[in-house]
């Protein structure tokens, strides 16, 4: 079952272009995984889901540096140090919690914006994205995520590109700081039995991941897919939410 829902939290959030990060990490927590390998292995996942997004974006140039660089390169020395740090688990989950239901949320009200392209786009100044990017690098570093399904808002928000260029820019943050985020987790060791145990979730998020990617975007609207995401992140949120309270 748990490995059932890989595959469709991976399938949903390629369509959307996330990796879904912040999911895996919920259900890795509702069963009870070690927590030591929860992050590692939500990390992995990512990196793998948001590879083929990346791809994809990069050779129909949609992902500009302009947009992109200065958010990376604030990011990744945050994102690594977030992923060395050391973080209760009570506090970590509830960290968890807050950010599935203010993503969820923020995906339920905003569904649109993935389909309507304003052609009327501003300039981020630098100095934000290079604060959002430090921001949002060390929180990924140290939940397990990629940060992208953070981003995305902020530059909804900011008018500062269309769908597919915001989510070029999202889905390219997310790899970069997942593989900082990771060489951070694994420099506190243990990753080479973690990915012994559950080799199994990483390759179902890959099948996801292919197909989201591949064959739901071409035939279901974004915005569909993209409240479904929403509904799915709410749904693990409150599961998360009687664990933490109940």
């Amino acid at each position: 079952m748990l490995g059932f829902l890989f595959f469709i939290v991976a399938l949903l959030y390629a369509s959307v272009g996330f990796g879904g990060g912040s999911s895996y990490l919920a259900l890795l927590l509702l069963w009870q995984v070690s927590y030591a390998s929860i992050p590692i292995i939500a990390l992995l996942c990512n990196i793998i889901v948001v590879s083929g997004n990346s791809v994809n974006y990069l050779r129909n140039g949609y992902l500009r540096p302009k947009l992109f660089l200065p958010l990376v390169i604030s990011s990744v020395p945050f994102s690594y140090i977030g992923g060395a740090l050391e973080i209760e688990k009570d506090l970590f989950v509830k960290v968890l919690f807050f950010a599935l239901t203010l993503s969820g949320i923020r995906l339920l009200v905003n569904y649109r914006c993935y389909e309507e392209d304003l052609g009327n786009y501003k300039k981020m100044p630098l100095w934000l994205s290079l604060m959002m990017g430090s921001i949002l690098g060390l929180f990924a570093g140290i939940t397990g995520i990629g940060g992208g399904i953070f981003l995305a808002p902020i530059l909804y928000y900011f008018m500062v590109g269309s769908p597919k260029e915001i989510s070029a820019t999202s889905s390219m943050f997310i790899l970069i700081n997942s593989i900082s985020g990771l060489l951070g987790q694994i420099s506190k060791g243990g990753f080479s039995e973690i990915v012994i145990n559950h080799w199994y979730l990483p390759l179902l998020a890959l099948a996801g991941g292919q197909i989201g990617n591949l064959l739901v975007i071409k035939f279901v609207p974004a915005r569909i897919v993209a409240i479904m995401t929403s509904l799915l992140i709410l749904f693990v949120a409150t599961n998360l939410a009687f664990k933490i309270w109940w």
